[in-house]
């Protein structure tokens, strides 16, 4: 049950990064593209892949990596507001830029992962 305080703690604090994305983005005009969400999610994408590799390298606690991995992570990314985004771009009749958006966010999204990793270890 530990484990759930300290992924209540990384989750509140991820939400809280995403949120503040979002305003400063969305301070920086309005876009056509879910700048948004598209950054926090490859951002976090990089931070669990480095996470996951630090707590392998540094042996950390399951509670440190649950906090920064599920908690911080799952916080600070979002797959419903992507999917959500996705939908209104089709809605929109925006094809070719939903299309851009999912390609991008799953590939770029991939590779963040993966450098992070690499980084990381």
């Amino acid at each position: 049950m530990k484990e759930c305080i300290f992924i209540f703690l990384g989750g509140g604090i991820g939400s809280v990064m995403r949120y503040l994305v979002q305003l400063l983005i969305n301070s920086r005009g309005n876009w056509a593209f879910p700048w948004p969400t598209w950054v926090a999610n490859i951002a976090g994408c990089f931070l669990i892949g480095l996470f996951y590799a630090w707590s392998a390298r540094f042996h950390w606690s399951t509670e440190m990596r649950l906090m920064l991995t599920t908690g911080l992570c799952g916080g600070f990314t979002t797959f419903s507001t992507f999917s959500n985004e996705s939908i209104n771009l089709l809605k929109t009749g925006n094809y070719s830029m939903m299309g851009i958006y999912l390609a991008v966010s799953i590939i770029v999204g991939l590779l963040a992962v993966y450098a992070g990793s690499k980084i990381g270890s």
